[in-house]
């Protein structure tokens, strides 16, 4: 399978929280059919995702290159994992994905801290 015909997902390997919730997805099955991007390392994200915005928020780019970011990204990811289709399947629901949406704007203010937390827990 060809770079241009996986799901592209930007992550920030900068980031201890991040490190572990993606290594966890590459770990699983249906992994292959993602192209992992390390956006801390890696400044040529295309013309419409900045560093600062791929290290800000979670970003994917579909097999077609569109950009989907935060909630709805994630959706895209489980939807290629076997072991997290079911997760998929409830955030197509109508309504969920913008309440997933909300979940994780929430969670940001929060990432630094529990990224720090992460990082001890590694040591």
């Amino acid at each position: 399978m060809k770079h241009d015909e996986k799901l592209t997902v930007y992550y920030d390997g900068a980031c201890p929280l991040c490190t572990l919730e993606i290594d966890h997805y590459k770990r699983q099955d249906g992994s292959e059919n993602l192209c992992f991007v390390d956006a801390s390392s890696n400044e040529e994200l295309g013309d419409d995702l900045s560093q600062d915005a791929a290290l800000s928020r979670f970003h994917i780019r579909d097999e077609e290159g569109r950009l989907v970011s935060g909630a709805a990204g994630f959706a895209r990811i489980w939807a290629v994992l076997p072991r997290w289709q079911w997760a998929a399947r409830l955030a197509r629901l109508p309504g969920v994905t913008p309440l997933l949406e909300l979940a994780y704007r929430a969670f940001l203010p929060l990432r630094p801290a529990l990224a720090r937390l992460a990082a001890r827990r590694s040591e």
